[in-house]
């Protein structure tokens, strides 16, 4: 086999920490032309010689023996997988050889498709830094899995055959906004928080949408008429339902691409697949979106950031809004947070002076009525009498949205005599209600509570503490017959109504869209949500609550139940700006996030006290912990200051790489890994 005298350096598909670098292997010259950075490749790995996957990162230039590049791969064998990268070159390899000799070549090219970008990767690499995480599994996010059908057939189009956009872009006026500011922000690259107008509008196929979905279009279009692509990330289906609808009256046709779980694999392939075409696009998603291929990328904008979908469950947990962040400054483009309620991380970044805030022109918002010392109905224990009224006559009128805190019927059950709540016998999970002729049940593991006593007291009657969406949908039932309830859940998915009127029962987040708006909104069971044990639940609260305001019918009363204090204030007064401001004091007063990044590091004792010994001597580094965690773990929490994040997270990636490549005897079966040592950065439940 013949080489060419290039170097392929590849990233191994593999979740091993040990493994997060790059590998050299040779070029051979049949594989010379299709050998391009960003192709999928298989090559032959540790001393087996087994055939792994990866990616080509880079084609490099043989070093010579003064400046030898990290050689971590398959040279005469290569390394096995559990030492190859316990002492190899860090992110992206080093300058120092780790062996001299011959390279093994590469084993074939999976396809010429060049997936993986080079900004991507970048991005890709600069995250798992960031969070002492892999490059690989930030990558798993970005590419999606390989549809060779789909791929064929985009290889197999003419170069310039590449989709483009059909028609004008709709005229974009930002009319709500000073005149300039957002198109300032997309001219200029610029980095703003802007405060969405609080309001559902009719668009010109009859649609409703929020105010927010037509803004967020408006700023897309706004890049893609200076002819760069722009990336507009939401949390969930519900939210890119509306940013659909109204990019499709503004947006050119063939501009727009979606990227997001819900479609399936050869369509999610598909789009990807058309956002590496060098043309601009408008590329939508969820939190996966920011790490989408895209040409020219000229703004990135994030809707409602305080969402907790945008958390990451998967490791390195980057959230999608510092993922957006180091996006922005690598790739020099506009960024724009956009929401009703502003979260206390993108307020941190204002008072920095590092986002302007932009608000609307003139201050518009809905008429919110908080209730707190009024007497409740005796027909509804639950809403108070000003409330009931406002009910009832908005439904002369239109749909009436009731925001409620759980779905179900009656999600906990307590005992009637000393009213502790009931847990289940077997596993001590709560009990609750299903449906109202139904038997009481777990809700962890289903099993029905036949039997049942109360430890404290031995009762063996129930009563109901808390009441979820069909339980409430049946006493306003009662309480309003002949009017349609309409129930709203993680059970019922609704999205939209019409205008006739109807009472729609919805829980925090699945709250549909009504035609024109809604007549009347109530916001029941506030105390139930501020009981939440959470950092951020005020917070989380202000958010859901706005949200929900914002579907109301300019003018239509909205009424915040229960809920009374700097909150209740900040809702009527629409300033929301200020109270995250507010919290954040707080926060820096207490040394919480934001104010400065938190770790949590947690494994076995001996390998978390090993990783808190390598941060000593780090300045503004403190440790509370560790403490017990799950069965034979402990967990200690990392705080420090985010000009210390790249060196805390360099030592804690070292210390992850020492307990996964290490071995310890185990009776009778030789060698075994250790425990894993877990390190999650930025945990915004941290806390």
């Amino acid at each position: 086999m013949t080489h060419t005298g290039l170097v392929a350096r590849v990233l191994i598909d593999s979740p091993l920490p040990q493994l997060d670098h790059l590998f050299d292997y040779a070029i051979p010259a049949e594989l010379a032309d299709v050998a391009q950075p960003g192709v999928r490749v298989k090559v032959p790995f540790g001393s087996s010689g087994r055939v792994v996957g990866g990616y080509l990162i880079e084609r490099v230039e043989p070093a010579t023996d003064d400046a030898a590049p990290a050689v971590a791969g398959a040279a005469a064998g290569g390394a096995d997988a559990g030492g190859a990268g316990a002492g190899g070159a860090g992110a992206g390899g080093g300058a120092d050889p780790l062996f001299h000799g011959t390279l093994s070549p590469l084993e074939s090219v999976v396809s010429p498709a060049r997936v993986l970008t080079g900004e991507v990767w970048t991005l890709a690499r600069a995250v798992a830094d960031r969070s002492a995480g892999n490059a690989g599994d930030v990558i798993r996010l970005a590419v999606p899995p390989r549809r060779v059908r789909v791929e064929k057939a985009w290889l197999a189009q003419p170069a310039d055959a590449a989709d483009t956009a059909g028609g004008k872009a709709a005229a974009c006026h930002f009319a709500d906004y000073p005149a300039g500011a957002l198109t300032g922000i997309i001219a200029q690259r610029g980095r703003a928080a802007v405060a969405a107008v609080p309001r559902p509008v009719l668009l010109a196929d009859g649609r409703t949408v929020g105010q927010w979905a037509l803004t967020l279009a408006e700023l897309g279009v706004a890049a893609l008429a200076a002819g760069r692509s722009a990336i507009l990330a939401v949390p969930d289906y519900r939210d890119q339902d509306q940013l659909q609808a109204a990019l499709a009256q503004l947006a050119p046709a063939g501009s727009v691409r979606r990227v997001d779980a819900r479609q399936s694999d050869p369509d999610r392939y598909r789009d990807f697949l058309a956002c590496l075409d060098p043309v601009p696009r408008i590329i939508i998603g969820n939190r996966s979106a920011v790490y989408a291929p895209a040409h020219e990328l000229g703004l990135i904008a994030l809707w409602d950031d305080g969402d907790p979908l945008y958390a990451e469950p998967l490791s390195p947990y980057v959230h999608a809004r510092d993922a957006a962040l180091v996006r922005q400054q690598q790739a020099d483009c506009a960024l724009v947070f956009l929401g009703h309620a502003r979260s206390v991380e993108v307020q941190r970044l204002v008072g920095l002076g590092w986002l302007q805030s932009i608000e609307p022109a003139r201050a518009q918002h809905p008429r919110v009525i908080p209730t707190e010392l009024q007497a409740t109905d005796a027909r509804g224990a639950r809403i108070p009498s000003a409330a009931w009224g406002a009910a009832r006559e908005a439904l002369a009128r239109g749909p009436v949205l009731v925001q409620v805190a759980s779905p179900g019927y009656a999600p906990v059950l307590a005992c009637t005599t000393c009213r502790h709540a009931a847990r289940c016998t077997r596993c001590q999970g709560p009990l609750g209600l299903a449906a109202a002729d139904a038997a009481p049940s777990c809700r962890w593991c289903g099993a029905l509570a036949v039997g049942w006593h109360c430890p404290l007291c031995e009762g063996t009657e129930f009563r109901l503490v808390t009441v979820g969406s069909g339980r409430t949908a049946e006493e306003l039932g009662r309480a309003f017959p002949g009017v349609r309830v309409i129930v709203a859940d993680g059970d019922h998915i609704v999205q939209r109504v019409d205008a006739a009127p109807a009472l729609v029962i919805a829980t925090r987040g699945a709250e549909p869209l009504a035609h024109g708006g809604y007549q009347a909104v109530l916001l029941l069971d506030g105390e139930r949500m501020l009981a939440r044990e959470s950092l951020r639940v005020g917070e989380d609260c202000l958010r859901w609550w706005s949200n929900a305001a914002a579907l109301a019918a300019p003018g239509a009363p909205v009424m915040l139940v229960g809920v009374g204090g700097v909150l209740a204030r900040t809702l009527s007064l629409w300033q929301q700006p200020r109270y995250a401001a507010a919290e954040l004091a707080d926060r820096r007063s207490l040394r919480f996030p934001p104010a400065l990044r938190a770790a949590s590091v947690t494994g076995a004792a001996p390998a978390v006290e090993a990783a808190l010994d390598g941060l000593t001597g780090i300045d503004g580094v403190d440790v509370l912990g560790p403490v017990g965690a799950d069965e034979g773990s402990v967990r200690a929490i990392v705080r420090l200051p985010y000009a210390a994040g790249d060196q805390v997270a360099h030592a804690l990636k070292a210390a992850v790489v020492r307990a996964a490549t290490g071995r310890r005897p185990a009776k009778g079966r030789g060698y075994r890994p250790p425990p894993t040592l877990k390190v999650r950065f930025d945990d915004p439940e941290l806390l």
